[in-house]
């Protein structure tokens, strides 16, 4: 911390060398300008919604003095008449690094320890979070960036070191080229920024997850106020400086619209209200994006279309990808239209320069100009809680303003200037005369027709004969243009080489030199177009654009248009697989009516019901997965050996397509396990497969609490080639628990004693095992470790609820009973590695026959799908019935997992979570045709069919408007085939979403 005061002391020091109007003056006599400019005759753009006509900008000191039509203008004035032009405020972008070099990463070897390797001493332990952090230790002006923002029109940038968790503060500054950071520094510390992004720089291994990331930042919070209240016995600097600038604005890169919700759940529970840096795609869940009430940094990075041309590499294109590039540019619109407050950001563009083309793409979108203005101007400055100084002209704000030929949001409009607190950046010389246009000019007897576009710095030019298009490049500078042009085509080495002034009228004089070195003069002039001419080209374009792609929920292939809505249904004469007493009922109606199954028998009416005859068909209870892996968006926090304070729930990805395809297979509910990474890990989620609802509209209400333990090669390491971690061996893992739990016992009962205690998730989490209030999942394979957490369970007086995987289980089926815990297992994997040489098909059916609770899981996303096949292998292995095999994916899985109250059977009084089969529902011919959930239709059967033609037409669409992109010369981008990650207990990392 010393270190770094003295470097910003030095930094502020070698400032003053060059600024301090205090520093002694040693070179003679020094004279200052205290000339006031005034600009006379401008459209003054005030602030988005004020503007001033014919008016007058008076600018002392750098900053406005006043603006108006009647402005007093001081005997000491330089006056600049700028007439027929237009004055507006420069742009802010309040999500930059401009200036801070890019944190580098560091390697981490084998030798080193990655759970707690922290490089620093009296501050936070873990590396990624920094919020002692300040950007103007680490900054230095960027002259050459500077530029490229001046020349796009910004004059402000609220600037931060992009790497870690907690970022620590940014500072805001102006883009001032003529003089120091004694003025340039608006800010010292303007905002605190925050991620979900490891450090680049740190070798700590933990989070190497979303659901880690959040955890460590609730965790942090949970520790600053324990801090804050003096009874921490340390010094910790990281949450000093957390506590210090907590009523600085919270700024928070999320990136993606599910992080952005992510990140206001965190916001949500402490009391903060984030400034969240979107990912534009925030339109696709308007309505749960406002929920937030936060306000946006939008990025303009809309993607490119894909290059098409090759049909094999178009095929690999997912739907979602093709309407993001339709969709995109809409974003800012939405936001505007819901009245979510938002900013604009440059951020994740290469270059600056690509700003305007980006933003017009979101006015040809709907964007109006009025928000488009205000996003770059008094948005940012209002959020920032400086909109007095920046943002506006009004009387005192810093003189930070554009000069342009007319309004700024019109792709032919010129910047010309870029004032920063007074001083002048010229863009454009406001006496270059505008050579964009169509000309026509005779050499050497043939008549050429010329179209020169661009900006004038980047200047095309396209020339024609009669017959065709000839190859050329222009250039203009101090009002000559210099152009060279092929005599025959494209490829010919025959030129003309034309060397012209530009006239007062844009007409072009000068000489051109002949392929045989002969000179003749040369003229040409431009065509003039009347303002209707224009404007009927511009409205053809808007004629010309694309549609948009329409969204669905979710946005991708096989969404619904609008969510389905509850029914009343009534099931006739189906065979009905109850699970309960009753048995199989063959002929019998079943009525689903608010989400619940409210009567089953023979002759069923009911007037506002839906009638399905269900002859020949069979009814049963949606499948229930014990152990899935779909719909995360991270399945491993691996980081530590216990990573209890990580949640699921925090990080379901509502659009993961196996939850689709799982309907398709007749599954309505699964559990979301944490993988096996580690001995203690996560917590689980418990959902329902409500295609298109929200992440938190999946969660079970009330959902029953459980957690993943895991056991063998995984927790200990065995196949990672650079494991390090604690445990290394079976009984390490056995110590493991003894150590937590017993950590556990004594935080519980300092917490219940009532005095004091510093609030950990972790130990809460296990506390609550203890108190039998959280059920374990354990990932298992070898009989002598299932023996050995049942023996520390008892130990610490509590039950493991499952062992899933558990392929020698029939070697302890016995234990399992007396100890009463349940079994989820595959019906015939294995040999896939050692510790599972020794599983059998007929482990489910032994355990079942011994009286324990069996259910069989998927762990995979292909076999989640046939999970009803996976069931009728325990009647060709071990004779099970097929009425007790049904339990097993249905029934037993609901009470292993504590809700059979609500789901797994057909019972009057249930959720409505039922399933219509074309034929017997273990059946390899068995389609479900109907996948219902609370009284809901979330798949069918002819729907899917419709929906499969209505994709391959949708695509084609977009596959046409992207073929017309490239035609009409707009960047495309190749395409990049991306593989669907399936994610299953060993994975390590994020799907990103």
């Amino acid at each position: 911390m010393i270190k770094k005061c003295i470097g910003i002391l030095s930094f502020f020091c070698c400032s003053c060398l060059f600024g301090q109007d205090y520093f002694p003056k040693n070179d003679g006599v020094k004279t200052t300008n205290t000339n006031y400019t005034a600009f006379t005759n401008a459209k003054i753009h005030v602030s988005s919604g004020q503007i001033i006509n014919k008016g007058t900008l008076l600018i002392h000191n750098g900053k406005v003095i006043s603006t108006g039509t009647n402005v007093s203008i001081p005997k000491n004035t330089k006056i600049i008449n700028i007439e027929g032009k237009s004055i507006y405020p420069s742009f802010i972008d309040m999500y930059s690094d401009f200036g801070i070099e890019k944190p580098k990463a560091q390697p981490r070897s084998r030798s080193q320890a990655p759970q707690y390797d922290a490089s620093r001493t009296g501050y936070y332990w873990n590396d990624h979070v920094m919020p002692e952090n300040e950007a103007l230790s680490k900054f230095n002006y960027d002259s050459k960036t500077a530029k490229a923002l001046l020349d796009a029109g910004f004059g402000v940038v609220n600037t931060h070191i992009q790497d870690g968790i907690h970022r620590g503060t940014g500072a805001l500054v102006a883009l001032n080229t003529k003089e120091g950071n004694e003025t340039r520094i608006l800010k010292e510390n303007s905002a605190q920024y925050l991620s979900f992004d490891r450090s680049a720089t740190s070798r700590q291994a933990y989070p190497n997850s979303i659901m880690g990331s959040i955890a460590l930042l609730r965790q942090l919070y949970n520790d600053a106020a324990w801090y804050k209240k003096g009874l921490s016995k340390t010094k910790d600097l990281s949450i000093e400086a957390l506590n210090r600038n907590q009523d600085l604005i919270q700024i928070f890169e999320a990136g993606s619209k599910a992080n952005a919700l992510r990140a206001d759940k965190i916001g949500d529970q402490f009391g903060i209200q984030y400034v969240i840096l979107g990912g534009g795609d925030e339109y696709e869940r308007i309505d749960e994006i406002k929920n937030t009430n936060a306000a946006f940094i939008l990025p303009v990075n809309f993607k490119d279309a894909y290059d098409v041309e090759n049909s094999f590499l178009t095929s690999s294109l997912a739907l979602s990808d093709m309407r993001a590039w339709s969709q995109e540019p809409t974003n800012p619109k939405v936001l505007a239209d819901n009245n979510i407050s938002f900013a604009l950001t440059t951020h994740t563009l290469k270059s600056p320069s690509e700003f305007k083309g980006k933003l017009m793409q979101a006015i040809k979108n709907g964007l109006s100009k009025e928000k488009a203005l205000e996003a770059l101007t008094l948005v940012p400055a209002q959020l920032l809680g400086q909109s007095t100084a920046i943002g506006t002209l009004n009387n005192g704000a810093y003189a930070n303003f554009l000069i342009t030929s007319g309004d700024i949001f019109e792709k032919k409009t010129k910047l010309y200037e870029n004032w920063v607190q007074g001083q002048q950046h010229i863009v454009t010389n406001m006496n270059t005369i505008d050579i964009v246009g169509d000309y026509e000019f005779s050499v050497d007897n043939t008549t050429y027709k010329m179209t020169v576009e661009g900006d004038i710095k980047k200047l095309k030019s396209k020339i024609t004969s009669e017959t065709k298009t000839l190859g050329s490049k222009i250039s203009y500078n101090n009002d000559w243009v210099q152009i060279s042009m092929t005599t025959k085509d494209s490829t010919s080495q025959d030129f003309i080489r034309i060397v012209a002034h530009v006239e007062n009228d844009a007409a072009l004089k000068g000489k051109a030199t002949l392929p045989n070195g002969n000179e003749i003069s040369f003229s040409a002039k431009k065509s003039t177009k009347t303002e209707d001419d224009s404007e009927e080209k511009d409205k053809k374009d808007d004629d010309s654009k694309n549609s948009i792609a329409s969204i669905s929920y979710p946005n991708t292939a096989y969404g619904f248009k609008t969510l389905p809505k509850q029914e009343t249904l009534l099931f006739k004469n189906a065979t009905v697989w109850t699970n309960e007493t009753d048995g199989i009922l063959e002929n019998t109606d079943v009525l689903i009516k608010n989400g619940k199954i409210v009567k089953i028998g023979k002759n069923l009416s009911d007037g506002k019901a839906q009638i399905i005859d269900a002859t020949g068909k069979h009814l049963t209870a949606g499948i229930i997965d014990e152990h899935s892996h779909i719909a995360t968006a991270s399945v491993n926090e691996g980081g530590q050996n216990s990573s209890a304070e990580v949640s699921i729930e925090d990080v379901i990805d509502n659009e993961d397509i196996g939850i689709y395809r799982n309907l398709a297979g007749g599954v309505t509910s699964i559990q979301i396990l944490h993988g096996s990474a580690n001995p203690i890990g996560g917590r689980s989620a418990i959902i329902k497969l409500k295609w298109g609802e929200s992440a938190d509209n999946l969660i079970y209400n009330d959902s029953p609490k459980f957690i993943k333990f895991a056991l063998g090669e995984n927790v200990k390491q065995t196949r990672y080639s650079n494991g390090v971690r604690f445990p290394q061996t079976r009984m390490g893992v056995e110590q493991v628990y003894i150590d937590y739990f017993t950590r556990a016992k004594e935080y519980d009962a300092l917490k219940k004693s009532g005095k004091p205690y510093r609030k950990d998730v972790e130990m809460d989490v296990l506390a609550e095992i203890l108190n039998k209030e959280r059920f374990i999942s354990c990932h298992s394979y070898v009989q002598s470790e299932i023996n050995m957490l049942m023996k520390v369970a008892e130990q610490f007086d509590f039950n493991i609820n499952t062992f899933t995987h558990i392929l020698e289980g029939y070697k302890v089926a016995d234990k399992m009973v007396e100890h009463g815990v349940g079994g989820s297992t595959f019906s015939d994997w294995w040999a896939y590695k050692y510790e599972v040489n020794d599983a059998i098909p007929y482990n489910a059916a032994i355990m079942h026959n011994a009286g324990v609770t069996v259910a069989i899981n998927s762990d995979d996303p292909e076999m989640s799908r046939r999970l009803n096949q996976e069931a009728a292998k325990s009647i060709k292995y071990g004779g099970i019935s097929e009425e007790e095999a049904w339990k097993f994916v249905t029934l037993n899985p609901a009470k292993l997992l504590h809700i059979d109250n609500r789901v797994g059977s057909i019972k009057v009084g249930k959720d409505a979570d039922v399933v219509l089969w074309t034929d017997h529902p273990m059946s390899i011919y068995a389609k479900a045709e109907k996948t219902i959930i609370e009284g809901v239709t979330y798949f069918d059967l002819e729907r899917d069919t419709m929906l499969r033609s209505e994709i391959k037409k949708e695509k084609n669409e977009l596959i046409n408007q992207m073929l017309k992109a490239k035609n009409k010369g707009l960047k495309t981008q190749p395409i990049k085939k991306k593989e669907k990650v399936d994610m299953h207990c060993d994975f390590i990392g994020n799907i990103i979403n």
